[in-house]
């Protein structure tokens, strides 16, 4: 696995943001900005820009929580906080500010990714919806009818607006139901860019292949 760094960047407005960040050993394919989990960076989450660097890809997690890299996962009440505390605005200036550290290592924007699970899986759809990029990754998104905070939308209510390639994956038996999948899924359709939404089975191998399938998305847009 290639091994994860965190980087501190100063930025202008006064703060820090902090990254968890993998580089391909080889030849760069373009750059995927990852999105974290409610609970933060985790040890998932690293494993994921790990796993992305491994294919060749310049990975990049910006830590969405400012005050804590990872809630422990008895905390409920902290981990809800900080989910209720996100707004569109605070995270797009944090994965923006990524879109740029890429982009300033060579990563042209038509080669830009976006991948989140969980909570980032959310947040990967509002990026994909508000900026023009190379395509974009969910898995597990939740707040498909209803939205996980006062900051955040409806995933329905800007799956129309996706400005970029956006596949959506579920698994089967999860938090989210296999109706608000189905409507996501009716409701992306109508967007001017490809969608899919999948849902996938609850074992290993469909974990597997979900990765694979999230990876060929990657291969068959950002080119």
């Amino acid at each position: 696995m290639t091994p994860t760094r965190t980087e501190t960047l100063s930025l202008t407005d006064g703060r820090e943001l902090r990254f968890t960040v993998a580089e391909p050993e080889n030849a760069v394919r373009g750059g995927i900005v990852v999105l974290h989990e409610a609970r933060g960076v985790t040890d998932t989450v690293r494993g994921l820009v790990s796993g992305l660097a491994d294919e060749g890809w310049l990975a990049v997690a910006p830590h969405l929580y400012h005050d804590a890299d990872e809630l422990d996962s008895g905390d409920g009440d902290g981990v809800r906080e900080r989910v209720s505390a996100l707004s569109g605005d605070a995270v797009l200036a944090d994965t923006d500010v990524a879109f740029v550290w890429l982009g300033q290592r060579g990563v042209h924007g038509d080669h830009m990714g976006v991948v989140g699970f969980d909570l980032g899986g959310t947040v990967a759809m509002v990026v994909a919806a508000s900026r023009t990029i190379g395509a974009a990754v969910s898995i597990g998104a939740p707040g498909v009818l209803e939205p996980l905070s006062d900051g955040l939308p409806a995933l329905v209510d800007i799956a129309e607006e996706l400005a970029c390639p956006w596949l959506g994956l579920y698994r089967a038996g999860a938090e989210v139901s296999e109706s608000d999948v189905e409507k996501l899924h009716d409701v992306a359709s109508d967007a001017s860019v490809a969608t899919d939404v999948v849902t996938v089975g609850d074992t290993p191998e469909a974990s597997a292949q979900a990765w694979q399938r999230a990876l060929s998305w990657f291969d068959s847009h950002l080119r």
